[in-house]
């Protein structure tokens, strides 16, 4: 067995789908109507169809329990468009004790996206301010193989 998609219900597919493809550049692989998978793998379900599926009506949003993870190379440009895209944030840009600076805001159906820097930029950027390879392992709490790993 493998896993293969994670799935999100939506009120309205189309505009979920105009959501990823414009916030993160997703384009639709596989349209079934009621269901369509983007690339990355994120499958859309109607909602009415979910209901179907499951034989019961209630479904809920926005419930802050599940959320999908995205890791980006260039942080701060991704974070400059997101300012274009009007989207509610769960919270601005933090940066977590092991040095990641994350954003998790909503799509349109109130399910958190997060977004991460790519740990090996974090452990690069870490490197490039002068730390030593023994400060970068300690300050993110990885093993000095992880570090030696990005100096190459």
């Amino acid at each position: 067995m493998k896993m293969k998609n994670p799935m999100l219900v939506v009120t309205d597919i189309e505009k979920s789908v105009e959501f990823y493809k414009k916030v993160f550049g997703l384009h639709v692989i596989m349209d079934f109507g009621a269901n369509k998978t983007l690339t990355g793998g994120l499958a859309l379900q109607t909602v009415e169809t979910y209901k179907d599926f499951i034989g019961k009506s209630d479904i809920s949003f926005g419930g802050n329990n599940f959320g999908i993870y995205f890791e980006e190379d260039n942080f701060d440009e991704f974070a400059d468009k997101l300012k274009e895209c009007d989207v509610e944030y769960v919270h601005p840009i933090v940066e977590h004790s092991w040095g990641q600076r994350v954003v998790r805001f909503y799509d349109p159906d109130k399910h958190i996206i997060e977004v991460g820097e790519n740990m090996k930029i974090v452990c690069k950027r870490f490197l490039n301010s002068g730390m030593t390879p023994e400060q970068v392992a300690e300050r993110m709490d990885v093993p000095m193989k992880f570090v030696n790993a990005r100096m190459r």
